[in-house]
């Protein structure tokens, strides 16, 4: 089984807690073959038109400049890496209500019609990767989950929303340390509960036959 892990947070686990998610997921996972995808790490070039110009000049047979070339290769390293896993594990935090910037570049990378979905004869969307599970893991110092804060939560919703219902990936398993931010006084407690259940998931996963 091939795990893919997408790591969304180049800040370091001691003052992050995605990024001590990411390490615990590691830390307890066994049996796979699994790869990291560290967007911060990838050079990535932001999705708009360079990649446009590219297509168009690929197309062409013209010479693409440094930025064009840089951002295909890019997209399609995406698209690889994703092409080979069987269950993908994003891990990222919440930012200003919603996802970092890096994280939104692999996505886009990877959000085409005809690799991920497709529109059919009578225009519906059609997901292509019904093949593959996710996983998601995801820390928001705030507390999102009442339902008057959960409208304005646009980082795991808006994962789940793309993964599983865009691509068609079923969502296995889902984590989130929410509120440590707000109660100091239980951050502690937040965090280890949280980190219980992203080993458990790890372990779950380890003992998944696909």
């Amino acid at each position: 089984m091939n795990v893919l892990v997408v790591k969304a947070n180049n800040r370091p686990a001691s003052d992050a807690v995605s990024s001590k998610m990411y390490e615990t997921f590691m830390e307890n996972l066994e049996g796979v073959n699994v790869t990291t995808f560290d967007v911060f790490a990838e050079d990535m070039p932001y999705f708009g038109q360079d990649l446009f110009n590219a297509f168009g000049k690929m197309g062409s047979g013209e010479e693409l400049t440094d930025v064009e070339q840089r951002i295909v290769a890019a997209k399609q390293k995406a698209k690889d890496v994703l092409s080979a896993a069987d269950i993908v594990v994003f891990a990222f935090p919440l930012w200003n209500l919603t996802i970092p910037a890096k994280l939104q570049t692999f996505i886009d990378y990877v959000y085409e019609a005809g690799y991920s979905f497709k529109y059919d004869e009578n225009g519906q969307a059609v997901q292509l990767l019904t093949d593959k599970k996710a996983v998601i893991l995801s820390a928001r110092g705030g507390i999102y989950s009442t339902p008057q804060a959960a409208p304005m939560e646009m980082a795991a919703t808006y994962v789940k929303n793309v993964v599983g219902g865009v691509f068609g990936m079923e969502i296995m398993d889902e984590v989130i340390i929410e509120g440590h931010n707000a109660m100091p006084d239980q951050a502690q407690s937040i965090i280890a509960e949280g980190l219980e259940k992203v080993a458990a998931a790890a372990k779950k996963l380890s003992a998944v036959t696909v």
